[in-house]
Order: structure tokens, then sequence, then C-alpha cells
């Protein structure tokens, strides 16, 4: 079979199989000439040739693929590569064949303008490949030969995570003095560890969220409130994305370490590993001698750890390395208190001018008041502290109509004190509200995610007056399905915070212990 002429059709292949999806018998001629090319629409490919033509057919389909990779793919030299590497489970060699073939044609620098993905294209061509293989065996023979599934399903992101991370970057906007400062450390470091500090709510996730999003490394975002937070879990996660990465030969019991050695050995000249890891404050380790998350003091080549973490005294650092490069970027720091002002700003202005869910009413918020957009937006800036969470919470609450009594002057300073203005504003210290509190205290106390059902068990209440709490604080509040269960945990380590300082305070020390005896009583009686 001549692939590079099957290339030049696939346009048309790629629309006669739509048409031919749901009503093949109605084209019979159609199939003949779909057939030459052993892609019969009836019937799964019987040879080598087949399976090969269908998957670059699928590739296009799903992928989109560019043409440059399309045309690689068409050559024979490729096609007889890869399938020999692909049947030796060895496409770590075919990835650099690859590229020693394109660099023989003289076609390297236009993929580099294309900025086309060699590992990643090979990755989604390789899961097509695995996909057409299977169709061509019986349902025993895939489930016989463990080798048939050795290839996994092409995914970008981790799907533990890949649902945080749109939702982070959802409205995302400015930071690329950090990204700037990121791409410079790696320029001028043959590895290394970067650090971003910030305090809560100030875009630490968020702005890890959109690096992996636009450069998909590997990631771990530790979370406390779903447990998500231990070394084990962390070595996992990203064991396993490394291996689907970097196709790492038996690797399924190595440590870190020797994970990051493999792939830094498997590496193309110009590629470079990072791997990112929000929280470092959430861990949550016993060996209190050891680096967080066990992370190794050395580092191979061309590998590179981005972090992100609270601010810490210097014996809470925790991150001991061994001549590795180190660098920190404070976002308090005076020196980018301009440029995280800058950002606050353009953020704001996005939200009136162009967010549908808030431009509309925060638009008719100022105009009410007569207040210039450039007031409203320079005045709230100042007010947040260069803080994001702070935004996140207050302009929705505004095109909700939360603040239509509170003057541009009465707003709120800084997030903690937002905090305590909602608390104040919803009544939170009064008697009648005293059993909402008790719920939210509740969720502090356990600390992981919890279903309605047994806040209600554990407050003596009826489920249906917990949902109702639950719903006015849905904002604060972060639901998940747990066992197929839906389960409740604060979305916010800075809201976290403000709910513990609770317990300082005389008044509602009180509720604390309640709720503690509270939770002590319902799990004695589930024991029991």
């Amino acid at each position: 079979m001549i692939f590079t002429e099957l290339i030049g059709q696939l346009p048309k292949i790629a629309d006669a199989l739509g048409q031919l999806r749901t009503q093949a018998q109605n084209y019979p001629n159609l199939i003949k000439e779909l057939q030459k090319w052993g892609l019969d629409p009836t019937q799964p490919p019987e040879n080598p040739d087949a399976i090969y033509a269908w998957s670059i057919v699928k590739y296009y389909q799903e992928f989109q693929g560019m043409q440059l990779m399309i045309d690689l793919l068409g050559e024979d030299e490729i096609k007889k590569t890869f399938v020999e590497k692909y049947n030796a489970n060895d496409l770590a060699k075919f990835l650099k064949l690859a590229k020693d073939f394109i660099i023989r044609r003289g076609l390297w620098r236009e993929f580099g303008e294309k900025k086309l993905d060699l590992r990643a294209e090979i990755q989604k061509f390789s899961s097509v490949y695995t996909q057409v293989t299977k169709w061509t065996k019986s349902p025993l023979q895939v489930l016989s030969e463990p080798d048939s599934s050795k290839i996994s399903e092409y995914s970008p992101y981790p799907k533990e995570f890949k649902a945080l991370i749109q939702n982070k970057i959802e409205s995302f906007r400015g930071r690329e003095f950090v990204f700037d400062k990121i791409q410079q450390f790696i320029s001028r470091n043959s590895n290394g560890y970067f650090t971003i500090v910030g305090d809560a709510g100030m875009g630490k996730s968020t702005i890890a969220a959109k690096f992996i999003w636009d450069h998909k490394f590997p990631c771990y975002f530790n979370i406390r409130s779903e447990g998500r937070n231990r070394p084990e879990l962390f070595l996992e996660s990203i064991r396993q994305q490394l291996i689907n990465r970097y196709w790492l030969q038996n690797a399924k019991d190595d440590n870190l370490q020797t994970l990051l050695q493999k792939v830094s050995d498997n590496l193309l000249d110009d590629e470079r590993l990072v791997i990112v890891v929000d929280a470092l404050d959430e861990v949550e380790q016993e060996d209190r001698d050891k680096n967080l998350l066990n992370l190794p003091t050395t580092l191979p080549n061309k590998v590179y750890l981005l972090l992100t973490r609270r601010p810490y005294v210097a014996d809470k650092k925790r991150l001991y390395t061994q001549g590795v490069p180190e660098e920190e970027l404070d976002l308090r720091s005076p020196e980018y208190g301009d440029l995280s002002r800058q950002d606050i700003e353009n953020y704001i202005w996005f939200c009136i001018q162009e967010n549908p869910k808030t431009k509309d009413s925060l638009r008719k918020w100022i105009a009410e008041r007569q207040i210039a957009a450039f007031t409203f937006v320079e005045q709230v800036a100042h007010k947040s502290e260069n803080n994001f969470m702070y935004l996140y919470h207050l302009l929705p609450g505004i095109a909700q109509g939360d603040y239509n009594d509170l003057s541009l002057e009465k707003f709120p300073k800084g997030l903690q004190e937002y905090y305590q203005t909602h608390w104040r504003r919803m009544g939170m210290d009064t008697e009648p509200k005293e059993k909402m509190v008790i719920i939210l205290f509740i969720l502090v106390e356990i600390s992981t995610p919890i279903p309605c059902e047994m806040m209600a068990k554990i407050t003596n209440q009826d489920e249906y007056e917990v949902g109702k709490v639950l719903e006015q604080w849905v904002e604060y509040l972060k639901d998940q399905k747990v066992d197929q269960e839906t389960c409740y945990s604060i979305y916010h380590t800075s809201f976290l915070d403000f709910l513990k300082g609770k317990q300082d305070l005389k008044k509602t020390r009180k509720l604390f212990d309640e709720v503690n005896q509270k939770i002590a009583e319902y799990f004695i009686r589930e024991m029991a």
C-alpha cells in the first residue's frame, strides 16, 4: 500500500467514512473504493497495512492532526519503524528515530515554527493505533493479552486534575511577569527548583494551572480538604503520568529520583521536563527530617520542579538540595507590587467589559451610583490588596445584588475583612444562625469531604434543612462525588483559616466544643 497516496485523499476518505457510519449498505460503490485502502467500514481491518491506514484516518478525524505530522506518518520508513518499535514496546526509541528522519529531510525547523510537539503527536497516534489494533481482536484476546493495552489513551492532563485546571483558568488574566521569570530560570539553568510564594488568594494555584494548561507538563495539586496531600499519593500520581508520557519501562515501583533519571535519559535535546506541584504548605507527612513529598535533593539534567506554597519560616522550608539551583518569586514582594496591581485591575476590567456572568450587573451597579468605571476599578483594586480570591467573591456578590446597600467606600479591605463582613451580613453571630454556624464548624473539624446525610445525623437536624444551609454557602464550599455520594468540604484554605480563627474567640469557642462533642457522639453511635 502506498501511504502517501492515502494521505492525499484523507479529507475525502474521512468525509466518506462519516457518511457511511450509519448507512453503509446504501453506498456499495463507495465501500469498494475504500476497500482498496483496507478501509472497509463494514468490518475490522485484517492486515497490518490496513490497521495502519485506519489509524492514520482516525488520528486525522479525532485530533485534526497538522499536515506536517500526517505527511510524516505517510512515509514508508516511518510506518515500518513505528510498527516495529510499537510491537517492541519501545516508542521512546521511535521518537528519536522520527526526529532523525525529520532532520534528514530538513523539516525540523518547520516543526518548531508550527509549534508541533512531536512527542505529544506520537502519543496521540499511538493511542489511536492501540484502539484500532484492539478492534481486530476478540474481547477474549484483548483481555488475555496485557500488552494489547500497553499504550494508554492520550490525555495531556491527568484526569484527576483536569476539571480543577479548567476551572482555575476559566477567567485567567495576566501574570506574564511570573511566567517570564520561570522561563528565564529554565533557560539559565540545566535543572532546578523554582518556587512561587504568596498569601492565600494571591493566585498561586491559578498560575500553576495556567502553566500546566499551556505546556501540558505533569502536575500534582495538594488538596488538604480532599485528603489528597500525602507523599505516597503524590508519587503514585506522578509515576503514572511519567510512565504514560515518556513510555518508561519497568518503572511501576520506581521512586521519584529513579523516575526522573529515566525521563532525563529519554528526553530529546530540545526537551525539558517540568513537574508542577501546587500547595506544598498543605502536605501532611510524618517524616519531618525529609523534604516535603520526599522531593529529591538532586535533579538530573533538563529536569525542573515548579512549586507553589504559602509564606514560611526558614525551619519550615523542608526543601534540602545539593548543588541544585533554586529560585523563589514572592508575590508579596514590593518588586512585583505594581505588576500585580496591574493584573488585578485588568481582571476587574474583564469582569466589567467581557465576562458574561458579571458585566451587565456590574455596569448597572456603577451607573446607578454615578461612579466612573475607572474610579470603581481603582478603588476595588486598592481594597483587594492584590488578592484575586477577594475579587473572586466580591465581584459576583456585587453582580448578584449583595452589596446594593453599601457604598464603594464601605467595601471591606482585604480578604479576611471580606470574610468577616460577609459573616456579619449573613447574621452568623446571632442566635438564630447558630445551627448554620455549627454545620460550617463540622466541615472545619472533620476536614475531609462528608455527605449532607452525615452532617444531618451529627447535628440531629433534618437533611433537607442541612441542604438549605449548604446552598446558602455554596460559593465557599466544594462538592464532589465520593462512592457515588455528593460530599462537601471548604473550597479554599483562606476561608478555612478564617473559620479556624473563630476558635480563638470566646463567643464561638463553646460552639467548637459542642461540635466536637456531637462528632464524637456520632461516631460512637455508628460503631455501636
